[in-house]
């Protein structure tokens, strides 16, 4: 099993330094080993369960639900109901999301399309 310094974690996980630690503080991230100076020492499975949090934040999911989500997690094979009827809401509202952005990106295709035309128009043929 690999070990890492925070700033490797930060590097492999794409969080800051801060926010590692601020993830800590939190409870999203637990058990992190130490080593023997007391400094932090992060392991495979943690960079895992950071994936899983940087998908969650980059989805949109709430701080306050990732936080259930951790303490779900920790629960065992007793709160797997539960963890997937909270990502399946989850996933109902990046669908929405989805579809937001898409209605907006179809208004931004119609303003290029219309400024396309406008720069043409005005170039000689």
């Amino acid at each position: 099993m690999s070990s890492y310094s925070p700033a490797e974690t930060a590097e492999k996980s794409g969080f800051s330094i801060d926010t590692l630690r601020y993830y800590e503080k939190i409870g999203l991230l637990e058990g992190i080993a130490r080593n023997a100076s007391g400094r932090r020492v992060f392991s495979d499975s943690d960079l895992q369960w950071l994936g899983m949090l940087r998908c969650l934040r980059e989805t949109g999911m709430p701080i306050a639900e990732m936080l259930r989500y951790s303490e779900l997690a920790r629960g065992g094979a007793e709160t797997v109901r539960e963890r997937l009827e909270l990502l399946q809401a989850h996933d109902r509202r990046v669908e929405e999301q989805i579809a937001r952005l898409r209605e907006q990106q179809e208004h931004v295709k119609f303003k290029i399309g219309f400024y396309r035309g406008a720069v043409c128009e005005g170039s000689p043929a």
